[in-house]
């Protein structure tokens, strides 16, 4: 792979990103580490490009809502807020995010960075004392218009709003609308995507007024210099976050070097405040605009959005620990369209984690690996020890698929960048299956050229580590360290890394450990689903030969009753302590089964992988060597030899034998 890159990275060039603050009132759940992990995703490509990327994040700590979940552990707002920042850091480490900086709210260099920006709005005549009486959403810490109410409930919490009477100071945001408005015209990118800019547009179309900036009676937060007994609104606080995380107002260098904002990743919740209140308290601020805007969706259990009330939470610790960091962030990037609603299942993650990250991709390391190990005594093959170049068609594939990722990425489309690289895989295995390595060790001149085929995987697989590295940052990593690469991804470049090579010149060029990227999932109990249809399959004989006797005569109603179908063999292992037993997962039209064969003495596992083969589907559940099986795979015997039954090359997964 030849690299290509989109922009012509120079010293120097930042990309400063940002994702919203998290109220501190309760620990994150499954939607609010999507965010944080696209955001990641995002900044880690960044610093691949060769970008200096500031990544900064944190917790809004002055909401109503944490001084209510501090009431109920009757404690101090400021201890619960330092309780919580402590599980928010924790639960972000969990999952591998990469930030540079956490702004809590409370801090003193927050503080003063709401005191400038009020300082620099109000002495631009943009702020006034005036009476508010309205609709207040404590959950959404917002002000509601009547237009606003589906059945007299926040349209978002669907709970009945507060209506609030109070003096407060407000912010002439009617005064920006134009100028707003005007900047979204001219600048097509600024928000993302065109879905969440269309509702802004016609938002402001419909009339802007000024809001109230201030909250008075004592609540919870910054006060306000000229008004102690009012605090700040929790948005005008917030927002400012983005500026004192490059240390607006004092570090002047840090700020200069780092603002504007390239971008703001926030949900489709927030996007009036920060396509609206924001640009124009900036403005009024007399400050740059950020770049982009981006509201992504909400990632919902089963169709429903998570919520406590509903009892549908899935925290991203639990996920993690369970199934590691890894294989949560790849699903969260895969499954969900980067802009757009998503969903969570248990179902559907265990059916991309063993279909697409253990038989895709950890099939791919192992079987590669496995075959250095076993031909070349764990040494990637030298120069010397291969035949001339015959991966033109493969290398040709991933030319295109990382111009593609590149182009997906640079369009922040990360579920379409992360389907590329699945793209690579997927013809790598391919390429392993026409290309037969084990048969061509068979033969004495086919060494070179099996010699070829392993070099020609060891390089995608390089190139591979580092495209997934974004997504993947654990897995990625351990790829490198099987290929016997002791550098680090995260100090490397696209421009270092990627790059055909046929000289490992300077690394080890020996295999490290080689141990299962992603095992596959067998899972039980009230988090299983599923259970994968796991098999429990009776297997491809027990390897037991005939004797050329005499079968009894079976009567055609009895033979109606075996079903036989075309299965996909997704992967092959030998089962442990057997020497003639191989575990097969084979997929049978949708329906993934795992049956136990006796032909570990006729086939490698890589000859298999790969292949359609003929099985009795309805074979009654047996164990063999405590491994569950259900199925038989056919095969004949001629003499000493077991040759598996396979059926014509059209026949689908699943189709019927009659």
């Amino acid at each position: 792979m030849s690299m290509t890159t989109t922009t012509r990275i120079t010293m120097g060039n930042k990309f400063y990103l940002t994702t919203a603050i998290d109220y501190a009132n309760n620990v994150p759940h499954l939607g609010t580490a999507y965010e944080k992990v696209c955001a990641d995703i995002i900044a880690r490509y960044k610093r691949l490009q060769g970008y200096t990327t500031y990544f900064s994040m944190g917790n809004d700590e002055h909401s109503q809502n944490v001084l209510k979940g501090a009431a109920k552990k009757d404690l101090s707002a400021e201890k619960f807020t330092d309780g919580m920042a402590d599980i928010f850091k924790k639960t972000w480490e969990g999952i591998e995010i990469s930030y540079d900086r956490f702004v809590r709210t409370s801090e003193p260099g927050h503080q003063r960075a709401v005191e400038e920006m009020f300082r620099r709005i109000n002495d631009n005549g943009d702020i006034y004392k005036s009476k508010y009486a309205g609709w207040y959403c404590v959950s959404c810490e917002g002000f509601l218009k009547e237009d606003d109410l589906v059945e007299g409930k926040c349209p978002m919490h669907k709970r009945e709003p507060k209506w609030i009477e109070e003096e407060n100071l407000f912010f002439r945001l009617s005064k920006y609308a134009d100028a707003v408005l005007k900047h979204i015209e001219e600048n097509p990118g600024f928000i993302q995507p065109d879905s969440r800019k269309n509702e802004i547009v016609s938002f402001i179309k419909g009339g802007v007024t000024d809001v109230s900036i201030s909250r008075s009676g004592g609540a919870w937060g910054i006060p306000v210099p000229s008004n102690p007994e009012h605090v700040f609104y929790v948005w005008f606080d917030a927002l400012t976050n983005y500026l004192t995380a490059v240390g607006f107002p004092d570090d002047k260098e840090t700020f200069e070097r780092y603002w504007p904002a390239d971008l703001h990743i926030i949900g489709k919740d927030i996007t009036r405040f920060h396509c609206i209140l924001w640009p124009s308290m900036l403005m009024s601020a007399g400050l740059e605009l950020p770049k982009a805007i981006h509201g992504h969706g909400f990632v919902n259990f089963k169709g429903e959005r998570m919520s406590k009330t509903l009892g549908n939470i899935v925290e991203p610790l639990d996920a993690a620990k369970k199934y590691g960091p890894d294989s949560l962030r790849y699903y969260l990037s895969r499954e969900v369209t980067f802009g757009k609603d998503g969903d969570f299942s248990w179902e559907q993650f265990l059916q991309r984690y063993n279909s697409e990250l253990a038989n895709d991709l950890g099939n791919l390391v192992s079987r590669t690996c496995g075959m250095i190990k076993q031909y070349f005594d764990g040494r990637i093959p030298s120069e010397s020890e291969r035949a001339e170049d015959s991966g033109g068609e493969i290398r040709a594939v991933c030319e295109e698929t990382q111009k593609a990722y590149l182009a997906a990425m640079e369009r922040y489309e990360i579920h379409n960048g992360i389907s590329e690289v699945f793209k690579v895989i997927r013809a790598a295995n391919r390429h392993i299956e026409k290309r037969a390595p084990w048969s061509l060790m068979k033969k004495p001149e086919g060494k070179p050229e099996a010699a070829r085929v392993l070099f020609t995987l060891c390089e995608i697989l390089r190139e591979i580590a580092v495209l997934l590295f974004p997504f993947m940052p654990g897995k990625a990593q351990d790829m490198w360290t099987t290929l016997g690469i002791d550098e680090e991804i995260s100090g490397t470049t696209f421009e270092d890394s990627l790059g055909w090579r046929e000289s490992w010149e300077g690394l080890s060029g020996r295999l490290g450990d080689l141990t299962p990227l992603f095992p596959r999932i067998e899972a039980d109990g009230a988090d299983a689903r599923p259970r994968q249809a796991r098999a429990k399959t009776q297997g491809a004989g027990t390897g037991k030969k005939s004797k050329g006797k005499q079968m009894g005569v079976l009567e055609f109603e009895d033979f109606k009753k075996m079903d036989l179908r075309v299965a996909h063999i997704k992967s092959a292992t030998m089962v442990e302590g057997a020497d003639k037993l191989l575990k097969l997962e084979v997929d049978i039209g949708g329906e993934d089964r795992q049956i136990v064969a006796g032909i570990a003495k006729h086939y490698a596992p890589e000859e298999l992988t790969g292949k359609n083969v003929i099985v009795v589907a309805n074979l009654k559940p047996a164990k063999i060597r405590g491994v569950e099986s259900r199925g038989m795979v056919l095969a004949a015997t001629d003499g000493d030899k077991v040759i598996v039954l396979v059926p014509d090359s059209e026949a689908s997964p699943g189709s019927r034998i009659s």
